[in-house]
């Protein structure tokens, strides 16, 4: 039941069932960028031709040394691709100091480095699943240079 009124006395806020990405990370930056980090179809995957994803830059050059296998799949491609760049992000925040997650108002995920370069992660990731490049390796090398 939503009475307005007793929101107010009870000194509460509604809750919001149309909160976009960007308000999620504001509330809960820890917990989305551990949802970030899953990329269960990507792991699945990796893991069906031996390789063992573990969060490292070694596994990105790993990753782009794979036969492109999943291009034979039109309807699951974008979800790889999605996972692809959150994974890349998630290799990025955890072992470029001072790299953190950040969500444009729109909802994309990004990885903010410390020079305050934004990196479109899942557009990469995308580009990477449909096309090989950029090489997440190569994207991973350009973040730790800047």
């Amino acid at each position: 039941m939503n009475i307005p009124f007793l929101d107010k006395l009870l000194k509460r806020q509604p809750v919001r069932r149309d909160r976009p990405l960007a308000r999620a990370f504001e509330d809960d930056p820890v917990g989305v960028a551990e949802l970030f980090s899953e990329c269960e179809l990507l792991r699945s995957q990796a893991a069906a031709v031996g390789l063992e994803l573990d969060d490292t830059p070694d596994s990105l050059v790993a990753l782009d040394q794979l036969l492109p296998l999943w291009r034979d799949d039109p309807e699951s491609l974008p979800w790889l691709g999605n996972d692809a760049g959150l994974y890349l992000g998630t290799v990025v925040v955890r072992t470029v100091p001072g790299a953190s997650w950040h969500v444009w108002p729109g909802g994309s995920p990004a990885v903010r480095l410390p020079s305050g370069r934004e990196i479109p992660v899942v557009e990469a990731g995308l580009d990477w699943a449909v096309q090989g490049v950029p090489e997440l390796s190569q994207m991973y090398a350009e973040a730790t240079e800047a």
